[in-house]
């Protein structure tokens, strides 16, 4: 038997741009908790993925592998599923007044301003905000929902940036009429496999396509307005501040810090996922080592910290979750730049060369050489390692890469994850 909704699905107030299995797992998640709300769901990646949604009526399983065993939610709140050639309906979508929001969950990639013409997330977004001025000229809220820091702020300066100076009255409305929010978003959602399909069809006793699976913690901080409204996601926990700045950097540091560098270190010593990783004795102390490192600059309580690292390392280690390197691994030459960067400069500055941020440079440059780079600067990186860091380092920050004591150390370093 199929999974199929046997309701109708509630009205579309909300879009959503990039829908995948985190998006479902979390934004879709925490957006069920108020059945008023429906989501229009896009995707550009993919085809195959909204057809399924669709023949389910949007329906999904969401598998949660925790200590206590795993357990399977159906989630309702995503009405329709399209991709992204459907750009007619994406358009109709949010020129609709009753549309009050729209989330994204977009690559780093996505927040630079496109070329004429380019079909990208942003001229995608433009031209929504656009078809919505001309017909009602309504307010409406976006939420990225994204690892880039200060993601609201990079948002609307992209969006000023992509709006024609020959359109004063429609960058007009965007400063007045478009709130942008930003966020912190948390939960580890590893790629689903056939294992995971068959779980969820021996758990529920029906067939979903396309369920996904993901740990029992979840987090989302969010900061600013809803001019127009919004799902009373605090229901499913959650948390609105005045600002989300030190916990965006605490969790880019530390979460996803020490992903990026288990993501390119563990595979030179065997290891495959981040549980296999922070089994190694040398790898976990890699990651002990970068998270003293990063701790010396967050402003945040020395409790707070200790608290936040002992969780991380239980989700790490989870046995029931399999968060797989390779999958880590994509993109990072737009990872590194927010995950580790900013804390290497800080310690620079102080005239300090930190262990673990070498260890991750180099495995980064190692893995370059590797020909297994998932990056879309993966031809130009791949050429550049071939004579060493100084060359990559210097495309990500060009001070860095002009450090030579820095870049010896690298240098260095680059055998241990060949």
């Amino acid at each position: 038997m199929r999974l199929r909704r046997e309701h109708a699905p509630a009205p579309v107030r909300a879009v959503h741009l990039g829908l995948g299995g985190f998006h479902r797992a979390h934004q879709a998640w925490y957006t069920a908790a108020d059945p008023e709300w429906g989501i229009a769901a896009y995707t550009f990646r993919s085809t195959a993925l909204p057809r399924a949604l669709g023949e389910q009526g949007g329906l999904y399983s969401l598998l949660v592998r925790g200590a206590a065993g795993p357990a399977v939610r159906t989630v309702a709140s995503i009405s329709r599923a399209h991709p992204g050639g459907d750009v007619e309906r994406w358009l109709a979508d949010l020129a609709d007044p009753e549309v009050a929001l729209v989330t994204l969950t977009v690559t780093e990639a996505a927040y630079r301003p496109s070329a004429p013409g380019e079909d990208s997330a942003l001229a995608r977004l433009v031209a929504g905000l656009r078809a919505r001025f001309r017909r009602c000229a309504a307010p409406i809220t976006l939420v990225p929902c994204d690892n880039v820091p200060a993601n609201g702020d990079v948002l609307r300066t992209a969006l000023r940036a992509s709006i024609p100076a020959s359109e004063a009255a429609f960058a007009a409305w965007a400063e007045t009429g478009v709130s942008i929010a930003s966020t912190v978003v948390d939960r580890i959602t590893p790629a689903t496999t056939a294992e995971d399909v068959r779980a969820a069809r021996e758990l529920t006793g029906v067939h979903d396509a396309v369920p996904v699976v993901t740990e029992p913690f979840a987090e989302w901080l969010i900061a600013g307005g809803f001019a127009a409204g919004r799902p009373r996601w605090e229901r499913a926990g959650a948390r609105f501040t005045g600002s989300v700045d030190e916990h965006q950097r605490r969790k880019l540091w530390l979460l996803n810090g020490a992903h990026t560098l288990l993501a390119y270190a563990g595979p030179a010593r065997g290891r495959s996922s981040v549980r296999e990783a922070v089994d190694d004795d040398v790898l976990a102390g890699l990651v002990e080592s970068w998270w003293d490192t990063a701790s010396r600059h967050l402003a945040l309580p020395a409790a707070e910290l200790a608290e936040y690292r002992e969780r991380l390392r239980r989700r790490f280690a989870a046995p029931a979750i399999e968060h797989r390197l390779r999958q880590i691994a994509a993109d990072g030459s737009q990872k590194i730049p927010a995950r580790v960067l900013p804390v290497l400069r800080a310690e620079r500055a102080a005239g300090r060369l930190p262990e673990a941020a070498v260890a991750v440079l180099a495995a980064w440059t190692a893995h370059l050489r590797t020909g297994e780079v998932r990056d879309a600067r993966a031809a130009e990186l791949v050429r550049l390692a071939a004579s060493g860091a100084r060359a990559p380092l210097a495309e990500l920050d060009p001070e860095l890469g002009a450090d030579d004591e820095l870049v010896a150390a690298i240098d260095a370093e680059l055998g241990r994850f060949s």
